[in-house]
């Protein structure tokens, strides 16, 4: 089969050009897949729908990230139409979102057994299933029941049209140190907030770029703290050069276990963009990250420990350009197009 005919059904309610989906939709055409898209109506009656409008038979379905209501549709279509090898990409897991971080239900009552026993169900009905980190793999398995065969390991990384390393910044004074995104529980922006109330040295000024459930609360927090900048949310087109603006990225602080489990999407792109990060330890990344100098690693939500952290990367401004070219180097080896497109390739292997 050559690579022309390769064709993909991508079927579910998802956003084509979320970071996920969209950087391995540039690596699934790179890779000779032809892409067509569905979006059923009413998830739980998918295969109803396909079947009405008659849709041609893919080599593959993909059910795209947080998309676990649409699996069982998508199976019982691609059983219908002869058994159409079916890969599931969920990013996350809906138990361990609802229960370890939004705390809806306590582990063991009896909403949170149905939600596993149902998620269970929904990732036994795909012949293979991505995982974005190493930690994911192991809680499908463990936790989920997924067979270890069944799963592939594949990066996010960044879309590198956009998130590209700039000509090496001199840092001014203050230090720019710049957090982005949606201020939820997992990102730990409040502890954001205390380091910069306790924070001891070189001048620099906390930005926290975006919105989200968690922002007024911390601009509250803030309101007496003149290092601590808001900054509204920008196009996603725009987001390259506020990169190129900062001398520190942060990634996130929280404490939850969802949190030690996921490689967030700022953090591929401020190293793809050539910036040292300030994240949380997590097992979630290979060990070349561990040992770079373009990563600094602070507990979950130690304010202290962070503080001191920017405060050491501060004091040392002429470092700066060298854990920039570290931040670029430590994405080239581990998480470039090439070595997602390689997991990719490997994932899909087989298929179609």
């Amino acid at each position: 089969m050559s690579h022309t005919e390769k064709k993909m059904l991508w079927w579910g309610r998802s956003d084509p050009e979320y970071s996920r989906n969209g950087v391995l939709r540039q690596h699934l055409r790179a890779l000779g897949w032809e892409i067509a898209d569905f979006s059923p109506r009413v998830s739980s009656l998918g295969d109803i729908e396909a079947a009405l409008r008659r849709l041609p038979r893919p080599d593959v379905v993909w059910v795209p990230c947080f998309r676990q209501r649409d699996v069982s549709a998508a199976r019982r279509w691609c059983d219908r139409k002869g058994g159409v090898p079916l890969v599931f990409d969920p990013l996350i897991s809906a138990y361990d979102k609802q229960v370890w971080e939004r705390f809806k239900f306590k582990e063991g009552d009896s909403g949170a057994k149905r939600l596993l026993a149902w998620e269970r169900a929904c990732f036994a009905k795909a012949d293979r299933v991505l995982a974005d980190t190493a930690s994911h793999v192991a809680y499908f398995a463990e936790t989920l029941e997924v067979p270890r065969e069944k799963l592939h390991l594949v990066y996010v990384g960044a879309d590198e049209t956009l998130f590209r390393p700039a000509p090496a910044r001199t840092p001014g004074a203050p230090i720019d140190v710049l957090f982005y995104g949606s201020f939820i529980p997992l990102h730990g922006a409040h502890t954001i907030i205390e380091a910069a109330r306790i924070y001891q040295g070189p001048p620099v000024r906390w930005c926290l770029l975006g919105d989200g459930p968690a922002k007024p609360a911390c601009q509250q927090a803030a309101d007496t703290l003149p290092n601590v900048v808001f900054e509204a949310r920008i196009p996603y087109t725009v987001l390259p050069e506020r990169i190129h603006r900062a001398d520190i990225l942060l990634g996130v602080f929280g404490e939850t276990q969802k949190a030690g489990r996921v490689i967030p999407n700022k953090v591929f792109q401020a190293l793809a963009s050539g910036r040292p990060v300030v994240t949380r330890v997590s097992e979630a990344y290979p060990a070349a990250a561990r040992q770079s100098e373009a990563m600094a690693w602070v507990p979950p939500g130690d304010a202290h420990a962070l503080a001191d952290a920017v405060a050491a990367w501060a004091s040392e401004p002429a470092r700066l350009a060298a854990r920039n070219q570290a931040a670029r180097d430590l994405y080239e080896s581990c998480f470039a197009a090439t070595v997602v497109r390689e997991q990719l390739a490997a994932a899909l292997d087989g298929l179609g």
